[in-house]
C-alpha cells in the first residue's frame, strides 16, 4: 500500500474498504490464509440453511431443495504374504455426470505409504497433501520415517475437527515400517480401523463378493495382483459411477511398486473371453 500512496493511486482508486464494507468484513476471519493447516468458515451463522437457498428451486410444498452431493468409486486393499495390494478405479462423477476417467486414486504420500481416495475428490486430494506434509516434516524432525499407525491416527485427527461441516473422505492408508505392513481404513466421521481387507466406494459391495470368494493369506503375487484387478473390474462393470483404469499397486518392504493401468473395457473382453474358454 506504501508503493500506491507514492504513486498517487489512491487519488482515482479507492483500495480501502468503505464503512460498510468493514463492518460486513469485519467478523470473517480467513484462517488458511494465516494457517495453511486449517480451512476458513463460510462467514455464516448457519452454513447448512444458507446453502440450502441456493438449491435448485423448491419442492411442491415450497421448502428448499437439499443439495445432492452424489460421487462414487471403488477401491479396495488387503494384506498377503507378500506384502499389500491396493487396486482403485479412475471415474469421478458429479451426479450422473461422468467428470474424469482418469483421476489417481491412489496418492503417493512417501515411498513407504500410499492413500486412496473415495468420497469427494478436492477433499480427499486436500487432506492427503496435508497428511504428506506432516509426514514430511515429521521425518525431518526425528529422522526416521513416520509409522502407518501415527499417520492414520494424524489423519483420523485431523478430520474429526471437521466433523459434521460436510467433508466427505473414505481413504485407506498402507504402509511398511518397523513393525512391518499396516493397512488402516479412514474416514470423514473419525473412523479408523486397522484390518486385512477393505474395500471403499459405492462399488465396494461387489467388490467385496469378490474378494470374500477369492482371498487367501497365501496368495503369490501374480495371483494377488489378478485378484485386485478383478473385483474392481467387476464392481466397475455393476456400478454406474465406478469405471474407467484399473490399477494395481503393491507395497513391500523396498517400498510400493506400481503394478499395472489396464482399461477396464479391455479386461471386460479379456475375461469374457476366458469365461468362453473354460466352459
Amino acid at each position: 500500500m506504501a508503493l500506491a500512496e507514492v504513486c498517487g493511486i489512491n487519488s482515482f482508486i479507492n483500495l480501502k474498504n468503505s464503512k460498510e464494507n468493514e463492518e460486513s468484513c469485519r467478523d470473517v476471519e480467513f484462517d488458511n490464509f494465516s494457517n495453511n493447516m486449517a480451512l476458513a468458515m463460510p462467514p455464516y451463522s448457519n452454513p447448512s440453511a444458507f446453502l440450502g437457498q441456493l438449491a435448485q428451486g423448491t419442492d411442491e410444498h415450497g421448502k428448499n431443495l437439499k443439495i445432492q452431493f452424489e460421487h462414487g468409486t471403488t477401491t479396495l486393499g488387503f494384506m498377503y504374504q507378500g506384502g499389500i495390494i491396493l487396486a482403485v478405479d479412475s471415474r469421478a462423477t458429479g451426479g450422473s455426470y461422468i467428470g474424469s476417467q482418469g483421476v489417481e486414486k491412489v496418492i503417493r504420500i512417501n515411498d513407504f505409504l500410499l492413500g486412496t481416495m473415495a468420497g469427494g475428490a478436492a477433499d480427499c486430494v486436500y487432506w492427503d497433501r496435508v497428511l504428506a506434509k506432516q509426514c514430511r516434516m515429521y521425518e525431518l524432525r526425528n529422522r526416521s520415517r513416520i509409522s502407518v499407525a501415527a499417520a492414520s491416527k494424524l489423519i483420523s485427527n485431523m478430520v474429526y475437527n471437521y466433523k459434521g461441516m460436510g467433508l466427505s473422505i473414505g481413504m485407506m492408508l498402507a504402509g511398511w515400517d518397523k513393525k512391518g505392513p499396516g493397512l488402516y481404513y479412514v474416514d470423514s466421521e473419525g473412523t479408523r480401523t486397522a484390518g486385512k481387507v477393505f474395500s471403499v466406494g459405492s462399488g465396494s459391495v461387489f467388490a467385496y463378493g469378490v474378494l470374500d470368494s477369492g482371498y487367501r493369506w497365501d496368495l503369490k503375487d501374480e495371483e494377488a495382483f489378478e485378484l485386485g484387478r478383478r473385483a474392481i473390474y467387476h464392481a466397475t462393470h455393476r456400478d454406474a459411477y465406478s469405471g474407467g483404469i484399473v490399477r494395481v499397486f503393491q507395497m513391500k518392504s523396498t517400498g510400493f511398486v506400481h503394478i499395472s493401468n489396464q482399461d477396464s473395457k479391455d479386461l471386460h473382453y479379456a475375461y469374457a473371453e476366458e469365461k468362453k474358454q473354460n466352459k
